[in-house]
């Protein structure tokens, strides 16, 4: 019984890990008015202010992430440039994205 129970708890631990995988999210720093910064890793997660984001693909070019009182949208052009914005309690508008 007890390695059945050990079986399933590293499923159902694996499966919070990958919760917030969103398959297509580009990898991307951004810096958005009112001091909030955001990160994504390539297929998610994305963190807002270095929390974790609730993030759902709207379809497979566009995205968005809640959080910290904010909402962060991800859109993936064709040329697979990013632009990123914000809405929320912090001021509304465009990203600036971060380059290394």
């Amino acid at each position: 019984m007890n390695i059945h129970l050990a079986g399933l708890l590293l499923l159902v631990m694996a499966s919070a890990a990958h919760a917030n995988s969103i398959t297509g999210v580009p990898l991307f720093d951004a810096d958005c008015p009112g001091k909030i910064i955001v990160h994504a890793d390539q297929d998610g997660p994305v963190l807002i202010n270095s929390k974790e984001a609730e993030t759902r693909a709207l379809d497979d070019r566009r995205f968005e992430a809640r959080g910290s009182g904010v909402v962060i949208s991800i859109l993936l052009a064709d040329d697979d440039s990013v632009t990123v914005s914000s809405t929320g309690k912090a001021p509304n508008g465009v990203c600036q994205l971060i380059e290394d």
